[in-house]
């Protein structure tokens, strides 16, 4: 059974393949220094509570995607320790098979690379990909699956942070749609701007970017945030949470078989 591990800034998934589908996927606060064992009783205990029989030992494969790069060597001895086997790393030793078309490739982040993986294997054409997490990726995949680079935003959540922490007179707000573009109050001011300023963003640079590619594009939302967005707009075509462990999945199947 396969491990994936997606790494973000905010957030870590695990998730678990028995060959046929996803059975369990699971999501904890990133913290770089969280040790190999500490993972393993984590995720040991999750596996016993999943109901399905699961024991750490049944894993036998691991990938990995991290944008923490203090992270990887505890992910990575988690794999070798726990299951006793070599993880595959995004940007380390696995094949993309992916044509980063960017003037310094090996600074794409490995989320945006394997969103474009996953994204092209299951819509066709070129594609707008809006990853909605700590950071807001808009990122283009032509239609060949090579990848042509993006925009990158603050995202939302640091949004709302720096607001409240730069104005004193301004409270923490819950990130919803508050229905009303006009705020009758503090609050509801500062989550219509916050969330339709956000979401006109989204849809500015998207309209931005189809002018500039001046061929039909399909656009891919996922990440955390996506949902927040799926009834208040009509530019996004596919709202997809799976997107990224699709693609992890899909460069493991290319690499596994290959000497290592």
């Amino acid at each position: 059974m396969l491990l994936a591990i997606e790494q973000g800034n905010t957030n870590t998934l695990f998730a678990v393949h028995d060959g046929n589908e996803w059975v369990a996927q699971w999501r904890t606060a990133t913290e770089p220094n969280r040790t190999a064992d500490e993972y393993a009783v984590w995720l040991s205990q999750l596996l016993v509570m999943s109901g399905l029989g699961l024991q750490l030992d049944h894993l036998d494969a691991c990938i990995i995607s991290s944008v923490v790069p203090q992270s990887i060597f505890n992910l990575r001895n988690l794999s070798r320790r726990y299951l006793d086997a070599e993880p595959f790393i995004i940007g380390e030793n696995v094949d993309l098979t992916v044509a980063v078309r960017t003037s310094k490739p090996a600074e794409v982040g490995a989320d945006r690379i394997v969103n474009a993986v996953g994204g092209h294997i299951a819509y066709n054409g070129a594609l707008i990909i809006v990853d909605s997490g700590t950071a807001t990726t808009l990122d283009v995949v032509a239609a060949d699956g090579g990848f042509e680079g993006g925009a990158i935003a603050p995202g939302i959540h640091m949004s709302v942070e720096a607001l409240h922490a730069a104005a004193a007179k301004l409270p923490r707000v819950a990130l919803r749609n508050p229905g009303r573009v006009i705020g009758r109050d503090t609050v509801s001011a500062m989550q219509s701007g916050v969330f339709w300023g956000y979401l006109s963003l989204i849809e500015g640079m998207i309209a931005r970017i189809k002018a500039e590619w001046d061929e039909p594009m399909t656009v891919i939302a996922t990440g955390g945030v996506a949902a927040l967005f799926r009834d208040s707009t009509s530019v996004i075509d596919h709202f997809d949470p799976d997107l990224t462990i699709r693609g992890l999945l899909e460069i493991y199947r290319m690499n596994r078989d290959q000497p290592r």
